[in-house]
């Protein structure tokens, strides 16, 4: 394994410990999880690292911190189908950022858990997480994220005879047609669903 192979591997492990406390460890942390003898070895890691533009020190430089970089992960060239199977090969994969995919406004951009399921038939499920635009134009067929009655409501942007209604993906929910003018807090841009704990 080269050291390019063995910086991807330390890069990983560096990851998942992140994962787990929110943090880069100190050097002799460090040291330990990849198995270094000194300290030195973790200096040059993380110096590594920081050519690669995966982590930095801090403005005061009294610690190191992830950098955008760190949170990439590779994605897949090839797709998927959810039909008949295919044959796996060599899967190549360049660098992802699921921010730089979901949001293009980071500070309109919020995320809400949805609760209940209105929205079922829609693919959007009780605990999924919406990423929610606000600011952003809405459309008809747009699913937004409303107020009514002091409520937050995630449903389908409808037009019924000239006036804006929520449309449910439930047929056990009724359309809510609100009586007074209809507040949008966002439009929902992407979900974000976890299938595993």
């Amino acid at each position: 394994m080269d050291e390019r192979d063995k910086d991807r591997d330390y890069l990983g492990r560096l990851q998942d410990y992140y994962a787990d406390s929110r943090r880069i460890p100190s050097l002799r942390r460090l040291s330990e999880l990849m198995g270094f003898a000194s300290k030195t070895a973790s200096r040059k890691l993380l110096h590594r690292l920081k050519t690669e533009g995966f982590v930095e020190r801090t403005p005061d430089d009294d610690a190191w911190i992830p950098s955008t970089r760190f949170f990439e992960r590779p994605l897949a060239q090839g797709k998927v189908p959810a039909g008949m199977p295919i044959v796996v090969g060599e899967v190549g994969a360049e660098s992802f950022l699921v921010d730089d995919y979901v949001v293009h406004n980071p500070s309109r951009t919020v995320m809400i858990t949805v609760k209940g399921d209105s929205m079922t038939d829609a693919g959007i499920h009780n605990g999924d997480i919406a990423v929610v635009e606000r600011g952003k134009p809405a459309g008809k067929g747009d699913f937004v994220v409303a107020i009514v009655d002091n409520e937050f409501s995630l449903k389908e942007l409808g037009i019924e005879r000239g006036k804006f209604i929520l449309k449910p993906h439930n047929p056990a929910y009724p359309v809510i047609r609100p009586k007074s003018e209809l507040e949008i807090f966002g439009v929902m841009v992407g979900l974000v669903r976890r299938y595993t704990h």
